[in-house]
């Protein structure tokens, strides 16, 4: 963990919805590589392009420890040791790995934040070949887009795709701890999980993080707000919490405050406090809100435009939501079979 290479790239492969089953696209992955070890860190998959929000989501993994994140997949018959605070990240110059969200963190975390030279893609060379080698794993999928047109023929990806997002987080989750960890790597002459325990067995474990939850946080997106009578408010959505009652105080005198959320849950943001030195999580003003994601706060107000709304308000935002995932609901019971996503229970994607 003493240097992490980091990148993105498109998946050749088409998804599917979880309702319907029909076709919605190509994701697109974010992953972390140990570049002594060549163990994969972390890994982040999502329809949304790359941003900000997940090169700190895949950060986040990268550094956490992975049993539960195992067990809640299914997978109990493998291990995934690699995690730590990282030394340093070497990644290219894509606006995203400049964002204030990720070199805050890096700085608060003592994170070496290392560009590559402009025009010399060779600098990144360790994570784009493991980037090759997953997508060669892909390609045996149903579904697979392949690299190319030619490589793909007349394969009709669309026609046979037939995984879903998570599913496809599952089987990459289990492609790396084992396949990708347990092959004899031909740079190392070793496979990479047995050269990561004969690291630790000389220097021993990565520094750890000991509250991951407040790691993410402060990897998180960031957003300015002033604090007022009422607390904050972001996107249509009211925050207010009885300990922001000092700062409403002397909101008169107070400057922006630095928020950070988490798309995948708008039930709660975390506000630092004017000197710099810690969060407050506050939640939502209305706590019976649902915990609703980003993604599907943006569907909802795109649907309330498109209906003709002047005035898009936090009770209209939430209606929204709810009905969207009482069709979904409905649609996945009128099909046998079909079983509803984990994000309509849980809320959280």
């Amino acid at each position: 963990m003493e240097v992490l290479q980091i990148d993105h790239t498109p998946v050749d492969i088409i998804l599917v919805d979880e309702t319907f089953r029909q076709p919605l696209g190509r994701p697109y992955l974010t992953v972390a590589i140990d570049v002594y070890s060549r163990c994969i860190a972390g890994f982040l998959l999502s329809f949304d392009p790359p941003s900000a929000t997940s090169v700190g989501l895949c950060i986040a993994h990268a550094a956490s420890a992975k049993y539960s994140y195992l067990r809640a997949l299914g997978i109990d018959d493998h291990e995934w040791p690699v995690s730590g605070i990282p030394g340093g990240l070497y990644v290219d110059n894509a606006a995203e790995f400049h964002s204030e969200a990720l070199t805050r963190g890096c700085e608060q975390h003592g994170i070496a934040l290392n560009y590559r030279p402009v025009a010399t893609p060779h600098y990144g060379g360790i994570v784009e070949r493991l980037i090759g080698t997953l997508m060669q794993m892909i390609h045996e999928v149903a579904g697979t887009t392949f690299s190319n047109p030619v490589e793909r023929g007349d394969y009709d990806s669309d026609g046979q795709a037939c995984m879903t997002l998570a599913e496809l987080e599952q089987w990459m989750a289990l492609a790396i701890v084992g396949r990708y960890h347990d092959d004899l790597h031909g740079g190392l002459l070793e496979p990479p999980i047995a050269r990561w325990r004969r690291g630790v067995s000389v220097i021993g474990a990565p520094r750890s993080i000991t509250q991951s939850q407040a790691f993410l946080v402060d990897f998180l997106p960031v957003l300015r707000r002033r604090v007022t009578r009422e607390g904050f408010r972001l996107d249509h959505i009211s925050y207010f919490s009885n300990a922001l009652h000092p700062w409403i105080a002397e909101r008169d005198r107070l400057g922006l405050f630095m928020i950070r959320r988490d798309p995948r849950d708008l039930s709660r943001i975390f506000a630092l406090d004017q000197a710099g030195q810690f969060y407050v999580e506050v939640p939502c003003a209305r706590l019976d809100r649902l915990s609703i994601t980003l993604f599907e706060h943006r569907q909802a107000v795109a649907r309330l435009k498109a209906e003709g709304r002047s005035h898009v308000d936090e009770d209209s935002i939430f209606r929204a939501v709810g009905k969207q995932r009482e069709l979904a609901r409905a649609a996945a019971a009128a099909r046998p079979g079909v079983n509803l996503p984990g994000s309509l229970e849980t809320a959280v994607l």
